[in-house]
């Protein structure tokens, strides 16, 4: 069968993202991944509350980041999660975002060192091992997970970097376990990170085959095609106009974002994304999400998977039971 993963963000209660995780288990999806991102909902409980109503499918963190949590205890996290779903947990990890890490004290300075520390001392405290480590953003003296009742054994907890700008891309070929490949980016962008994630690999000693590619794939499909594309192209809107990192990966001319900065401010309102959506047009939302009828956004999912991704990581905007039926039937066909 066909991989496929379910994305969610904060558009679900709780109580129903527990459902749907549920609900992908049971149609063959092989994991759900919870986003982390602005400043609403954490991973952490969703992924918690999805391993606990689950038996099979995988849970992932998509993504949290790397400067807010001490290594301690994001390390305390992921066995914690792990004690829960043993072998199912995924540590899907990013450098997050400006504004908003300024807005809240963060600088992102070095990013690429500051992410190859953590996944360091992530990875060897996750391997029971006792870890000293002196580096520039993490200063850790002789710690360890200190487990006493339960499994002392290492944890199989894969580390994925959810990576947009080439220079991540390739460390993270270098060093993860897996990359989580950005959403609202067009196929082509993915042969400029196919060609990073190689380089990196290669560095590591191994092929661009040792490194999963899931993709987030925003998906919106509806058997009323029209209102299928206004849901992609509002959310499209929001984030073209706020996040600068999809921007540039995007494809999208530069005229058009101009044109979009010009009525969104940050964090936009309702009013000003809706005042912003007519700026972008049918082909431009297609060219980054999978949108329109159910054989529209398969083929922009085969699209994406031809370019080098191994799992569309599907964010449904309408109906997601809708959509885990349709793909549940495969996208190959």
């Amino acid at each position: 069968m066909d991989r496929l993963a379910l994305y969610l963000q904060d558009a679900h209660s709780l109580q129903e993202g527990m459902e749907l995780a549920q609900y992908a288990e049971a149609k063959g999806f092989e994991a759900v991944w919870q986003a982390e991102s602005r400043l609403v909902r954490d991973a952490i409980v969703p992924m918690a509350a999805f391993g606990a109503v689950t038996s099979r499918i995988k849970i992932a963190s998509g993504v949290i980041n790397n400067w807010t949590r001490n290594i301690g205890l994001l390390a305390a996290t992921f066995l914690t999660l792990d004690d829960l779903a043993p072998d199912r947990i995924i540590c899907g990890i990013g450098a997050w975002w400006d504004p908003l890490a300024q807005k809240v004290g963060i600088d992102r300075r070095k990013p690429l060192l500051a992410m190859r520390e953590t996944i360091e001392v992530l990875r060897r405290l996750l391997a029971m091992e006792n870890v000293t480590f002196h580096g520039e953003f993490h200063h850790v003296d002789g710690i360890q997970l200190d487990v006493v009742h339960g499994r002392k054994t290492a944890r199989n907890v894969p580390i994925y970097i959810g990576a947009t700008g080439m220079k991540m891309m390739e460390m993270a070929g270098e060093i993860a376990d897996g990359v989580c490949l950005n959403y609202l980016v067009n196929p082509k962008y993915n042969a400029e990170a196919m060609d990073a994630l190689e380089a990196g690999a290669k560095k590591a000693g191994r092929t661009i085959d040792a490194i999963d590619r899931p993709q987030l794939v925003i998906c919106s499909v509806d058997n009323d095609r029209a209102h299928a594309l206004n849901m992609a192209r509002k959310m499209m809107t929001q984030y073209l106009g706020q996040q600068p990192h999809l921007m540039k990966a995007s494809g999208v001319s530069q005229e058009l974002l101009d044109e979009i900065h010009q009525v969104l401010t940050w964090p936009a309102t309702e009013e000003e994304i809706e005042g912003a959506m007519h700026l972008v047009p049918d082909d431009v939302v297609q060219l980054c999400t999978a949108s329109g009828s159910p054989a529209e956004v398969k083929a922009k999912v085969r699209e994406y998977i031809a370019s080098g991704a191994t799992c569309p990581i599907l964010y449904p905007l309408g109906d997601p039971k809708l959509m885990i039926d349709i793909f549940s039937d495969g996208y190959q066909g």
